[in-house]
């Protein structure tokens, strides 16, 4: 994919992705418009499905939704509210250190810079992007494994983990889709552009895309 294709290869792809459903960080950004909420649904949402992870921010945001609120439920409390996401006994203590440190040393508030964001336990590139680009309409550019392989897929990048995609996206994207870039790619990767033999018949970026790596397709 050649720089300027860029433009037309998400248009195109702002209209596919309404045929699926959207990512749960997104869906709270949307109904919340919360920092907290999102973040706290981030930490909830790795190597977790979707409806699982709505699920569980659906049972959790019911008891409490602030850090000194959450932080007076007990962590089994929360580890029931959140069962069965991956991890969740490991979610729930990290939950309970996040509001600690949010009350003790940022007043209660989610801090807006990756920077900060990262001292967080828990808290990794990807969620604080996603805190800072869906909680707060900040520029950032959150890269998942979907927006890490398909942006190397396409031919875009030429980069080998997650963290080099977006120095890379940094360098190269147009500022105007950093914030929306990990939307449009996570459910055309989920659903279409997917890791193995992906949907390229399917598919109306295939005039974009060098198809690098994939040597199965349907």
């Amino acid at each position: 994919m050649r720089a300027s294709e860029i433009h037309p290869a998400l248009r195109i792809l702002r209209k596919e992705i309404r045929q699926w459903q959207e990512p749960i960080v997104g869906v709270v950004a949307k109904t919340s418009r919360d920092p907290f909420c999102v973040l706290i649904a981030c930490v909830l949402s790795l190597r977790t499905k979707d409806q699982t992870t709505a699920d569980a921010s659906r049972r959790l945001f019911a008891l409490a939704r602030t850090p000194r609120t959450m932080l007076k439920l007990s962590r089994r409390t929360i580890e029931k509210a959140i069962y069965p996401v991956g991890f969740y006994r490991n979610k729930a203590r990290q939950i309970h250190d996040i509001c600690r440190r949010l009350l003790s040393e940022y007043g209660g508030r989610v801090p807006d810079s990756i920077e900060e964001l990262l001292t967080l336990n828990g808290v990794g590139r990807k969620t604080a992007n996603l805190v800072v680009t869906v909680g707060y309409n900040k520029p950032g550019i959150c890269v998942d494994i979907h927006v890490h392989r398909i942006s190397n897929r396409w031919g875009y990048v030429k980069t080998k983990t997650p963290h080099e995609t977006e120095e890379a996206l940094r360098e190269k994207l147009p500022k105007q889709y950093w914030i929306t870039y990990n939307d449009l790619l996570v459910p055309y990767g989920q659903n279409l552009c997917q890791p193995v033999s992906p949907w390229c018949s399917k598919c109306k970026l295939i005039e974009y895309c060098d198809r690098v790596g994939v040597t199965r397709s349907r």
